[in-house]
């Protein structure tokens, strides 16, 4: 149960670590063969930490997951925090005795979305398709939620079947052009198959695909994601990478070789010097709409 352990993540060695907070659950993790860490903090207590994060720190430009690596709540604090709000961050973060680790990281969080080429709302909103999926003979694109809210058509596609953001972070575009291929397009000229959605993991390798920057790849550096972009919107349960990506690349796709993980919601940074970006789950929105990502 989380209030006996810290999370999981795969190590260097491709083995699955469960962290565990009493020494005495080694043997059944050891059982289910994956390798037992003992840790100080568990889920529960790291859970604990984040919503007093959120409810005694309300501050735009902040994001955090939980870090199974290094057994702490990470808080990522971006460029428009200042010393005050810092200030206020820690102060609560303190109270957690060693469970919440704060960092800045470069840039301002930002929902990456750009007017230009690629995917069109009919009011010029630029966004990248994530994934072609279908129900039956009904076949549909899915994007990020804040590219799909409040823009009901898209030029060459068609109408907005489903929207949700803030909260989430996903949105479903019926696509009245016809079946399209279930595949990501690489930018070097060929593309990957997927044939699946999959749940992503901590420092799983990852790729990303944009129509700003093209194709990166990076790892999950956290699951269950917060991000307060500001403004009241704050999106929850997203993976956490160090994956780069630029405005226009927001609902793009996020895979590890034939398998969705998720699309782009937002981040900070760019693709020259680094940064952080945060994906939807693919899986949600498949599992809510009966949606087959093909």
């Amino acid at each position: 149960g989380s209030a006996q352990t810290g999370g999981a993540y795969q190590a260097d060695s491709g083995k699955m670590v469960v962290t565990i907070t009493d020494r005495a659950d080694a043997a059944k993790v050891k059982k289910a063969g994956a390798v037992p860490k003992v840790v100080e903090h568990s889920q529960a207590e790291l859970a604990k930490a984040a919503k007093a994060i959120e409810n005694k720190a309300d501050i735009k430009g902040t994001a955090w997951s939980v870090d199974p690596v290094g057994n702490t709540l990470s808080v990522a604090v971006d460029s428009t925090v200042d010393a005050k709000e810092m200030a206020k961050l820690r102060k609560v973060a303190d109270r957690f005795d060693g469970a919440v680790s704060i960092e800045r990281t470069k840039g301002e969080f930002t929902k990456l979305i750009r007017g230009g080429d690629a995917m069109y709302a009919d009011a010029g909103w630029r966004c990248s398709a994530g994934f072609n999926a279908r129900i039956g003979s009904t076949y549909y694109v899915i994007t990020a939620g804040h590219c799909t809210e409040g823009y009901p058509n898209w030029s060459g596609i068609g109408p907005t079947a489903a929207s949700s953001f803030p909260g989430d972070d996903y949105g479903v575009i019926r696509n009245d052009s016809g079946s399209a291929p279930g595949v990501v397009y690489l930018y070097n000229g060929s593309t990957q198959d997927i044939t699946g959605v999959g749940n992503a993991y901590v420092n799983q390798y990852v790729q990303r695909s944009g129509s700003t920057t093209g194709l990166h790849g990076g790892y999950v550096t956290g699951l269950n994601a917060t991000v307060n972009y500001g403004g009241g919107d704050v999106v929850y349960g997203l993976i956490r990478t160090n994956v780069c990506a630029e405005p226009g690349d927001s609902g793009g796709s996020l895979f590890a070789g034939n398998t969705a993980l998720g699309m782009t919601s937002g981040g900070s940074g760019n693709c020259s010097s680094g940064g952080t970006t945060f994906f939807q789950p693919v899986t949600e929105v498949t599992n809510r709409y009966g949606l087959e990502v093909y």
